[in-house]
């Protein structure tokens, strides 16, 4: 025996759903998540491709293996660090 309260799903389902789209990247980008404050950086999917940010995959593996602590890609390196890197990949 159990009781239906749709309403209550619909509001959780619709809160859940709003959520998620606010974390959600856009089409062809991928949020990555920085630093010692864990910031989050939303950057295209391009990069992955490139040996400078193969680089910081690679570390990223050695230090967290596939168990990221934020649910995402989390990239261990500086924000400064990452912002630079970033920035030179977006001009090529």
């Amino acid at each position: 025996m159990g009781f239906r309260l749709p309403g209550i799903r619909k509001t959780l389902s619709a809160r859940n759903e709003a959520s998620s789209k606010v974390l959600d990247a856009p089409k062809g980008y991928l949020a990555v998540y920085v630093g010692e404050n864990m910031k989050r950086f939303v950057i295209p999917v391009s990069h992955l491709n490139q040996p400078l940010f193969q680089d910081l995959l690679s570390q990223a593996e050695e230090e967290f293996g596939y168990d990221h602590p934020m649910g995402g890609l989390t990239i261990p390196c500086s924000e400064d660090l990452f912002q630079h890197i970033t920035s030179c990949l977006s001009a090529q």
